[in-house]
């Protein structure tokens, strides 16, 4: 018997028919907007650009926009590292909770 081949959009598009796994997909995004959300404010409130973080940092302007990106379309998750940094150009620490 031979398997049909499926491009990863289409997978994902078959998985998302569960409701289950629907759910589960929802509720990631809500918690990796939310800290997206938290990032781009205290980005904000610090009075900063990306090119001044990425400055501070010691990186280039379109590596944090590449990280707010990322972060934005859950393509790709930022190592705790980055975002430590990250945070304490702008005056923040990262914290870790299990709940």
């Amino acid at each position: 018997m031979k398997t049909k081949t499926m491009t990863h959009e289409q997978m994902v598009t078959r998985m998302l028919k569960n409701p289950a796994v629907r759910t589960e997909y929802d509720r990631l995004n809500r918690e990796e907007f939310a800290i997206l959300d938290e990032i781009l404010a205290a980005r904000r409130a610090a009075g900063l650009s990306q090119a001044q973080v990425a400055e501070r940092m010691g990186t280039k302007a379109p590596a944090i926009a590449r990280l707010e990106s990322a972060l934005a379309s859950g393509k790709h998750s930022p190592s705790l590292n980055t975002l430590r940094k990250y945070a304490a150009v702008l005056g923040k620490r990262v914290e870790v909770h299990l709940v």
